[in-house]
């Protein structure tokens, strides 16, 4: 619907915590209104052409005051857009979502609400902190930790807070830390009372200090924490110790940068946050198409001629059969063809396109799909191998000598993706990274070309490189970069193993993800 808003809770950081609808929401918008606590990982459910207005929100540096965002809401909704208004956590739970919707509703807009996780909720169960327990309580207070303590009258009623016993949440409280405490203990609250601090929860920046009253406000400044934050006052929180789970991943605290085209990063960025890294997707290469596709069509063209279709990788597939289906054909036009893929991955991709691969070596590498082809009649036999520009020339050099005809044809291009240098660059600067995956030679040299040369060994100094393979490990060797880890399965789950094996955290090598 047009000239209308939809007020969606963005969760609390872990963009897994997005609701179907609030995905939906962000899908379909032309205008997307966003916070500085909604996830920003978010956006990339965006159309291309949706326009994104970042409002801020965060404490003490409003981009826009909360009158001017009203206004925003309403002047787009008159332009005849729909609007998804994107905000941290849940928009009811003090998130001055009520405001909006008044502002609307005064203009007789169209609105929706969408409900989101909230970080009352979310940031202590990831901190491993029940809200309500059966042996400690049976009730919960969310409370805002934003009041100005120089109000001469409080609307809190803090002693009400101090006797009920039950769990207090506070949010946006870290400022007012010490004022909280102060006006609890004031009211009678026993000092041992338990009581933590989660900083950025249920994001792989999460940070919780615990301790009680009597401590907590000296172990949070000790700690450094700042906002986000949430306050957590109970009971409860002593179950924490034996309860946190979030925090204990293996990879829980690692930064690391991951150079996959952004098409593709996807599995390895999930793999690697599950096992708790901060992953960082800096994609160095794009896949793009060839420059004119003259020889790919006239393969496609002349694919009765062809015995043999030789893919190399994921995008070989997808690239071939995108020309494939451009040119008004489908995978019937292959049906007289054997096929040979390299990699497991590879050969799901084919499948996924209604083929089963003929050939399957037993590793990952060029040189075995020529001891794989030994087996077979090559001699005259004409073969198709439709992959990136400038692959390395050992298959088809090695295929041509056993007596094949092999056409090498580029179906794709790889190019620098510069999009993200200079993030990039700032990350190596403040020495926040602790690892670089490479996955293919290409982003280790479009990764090398992003960073100037004279800073090159100074930004690199004490980041450990990880390759998926030796054929990669060789080309970073040649390009200056101190390969610490190459995987003996030349896979993304081989890759994150290596990873583990290399932390010395080989007891999460089976069954964990």
């Amino acid at each position: 619907m047009k000239n209308k808003i939809y007020l969606v809770g963005a969760g609390p950081g872990d963009t897994g915590l997005l609701t179907l609808k609030g995905k939906a929401c962000i899908e379909t918008a032309d205008v997307i209104v966003y916070d500085y606590l909604a996830a920003v990982e978010l956006l990339k459910y965006a159309r291309k052409d949706a326009e994104l207005i970042y409002v801020g929100k965060k404490g003490g540096d409003h981009t826009l005051t909360q009158d001017r965002i009203n206004g925003l809401l309403v002047e787009k909704a008159k332009q005849g857009h729909t609007v998804t208004r994107l905000k941290g956590g849940d928009p009811f739970i003090f998130g001055r979502g009520g405001e909006e919707i008044e502002a609307l509703i005064t203009e007789n807009i169209d609105f929706e609400i969408v409900p989101g996780v909230t970080s009352a909720i979310a940031a202590p169960a990831y901190a491993g902190i029940p809200l309500t327990h059966r042996k400690f309580t049976s009730t919960v207070t969310f409370i805002t930790g934003h009041e100005d303590p120089a109000k001469k009258v409080t609307s809190i009623n803090w002693k009400a807070l101090a006797e009920n016993g039950g769990t207090l949440v506070f949010l946006m409280g870290v400022k007012n830390l010490e004022n909280i405490v102060a006006r609890l203990l004031k009211n009678k609250m026993d000092k041992n009372t338990p009581a933590a601090l989660v900083r950025w929860g249920t994001t792989t920046q999460q940070e919780a200090v615990a301790g009680t009253l009597d401590t907590i406000t000296k172990k949070v400044k000790a700690a450094g924490l700042k906002a986000p934050c949430i306050i957590v006052v109970g009971d409860v929180v002593s179950l924490r110790e034996k309860m946190k789970w979030f925090e204990n991943r293996p990879l829980f605290g690692k930064k690391i940068v991951v150079t996959r085209a952004r098409t593709q990063a996807s599995d390895l960025v999930t793999r690697l946050s599950v096992l708790g890294a901060q992953c960082i997707e800096c994609p160095v290469i794009k896949i793009i198409p060839p420059e004119n596709y003259a020889l790919l069509d006239t393969a496609i063209d002349t694919l009765s001629t062809y015995e043999w279709i030789i893919f190399t990788s994921v995008n070989g597939v997808d690239s071939f059969f995108a020309r494939l289906t451009e040119k008004k054909k489908d995978a019937r036009a292959l049906g007289h063809i054997r096929t040979a893929c390299i990699g497991p991955v590879t050969a799901a991709r084919l499948g996924s396109y209604g083929i089963n691969t003929d050939i399957l070596p037993e590793n990952y590498r060029a040189e075995s799909i020529i001891s794989a082809f030994k087996n077979q009649t090559v001699a005259g036999a004409r073969m198709l191998l439709p992959r990136a520009e400038q692959a390395r020339p050992i298959l088809p050099e090695e295929l041509t000598k056993m007596g094949a005809n092999v056409d090498e044809i580029a179906a794709y291009r790889t190019v620098n993706d510069i999009e993200n240098a200079d993030r990039l660059i700032g990350q190596l600067e403040k020495r926040t990274v602790d690892l670089i995956t490479f996955t293919s030679s290409s982003t280790v040299t479009n990764f090398k070309n992003l960073i100037p040369e004279n800073r090159f060994e100074e930004l690199l100094a004490g980041v450990t490189i990880a390759s998926i393979g030796p054929i990669t490990s060789q080309t970073a060797e040649k390009n200056g970069f101190t390969v610490h880890i190459t995987s003996e399965d030349y896979t993304i789950p081989g890759l994150c193993d290596a990873i583990l094996k290399y932390y010395d955290l080989n007891s999460y090598l089976i069954g964990y993800y």
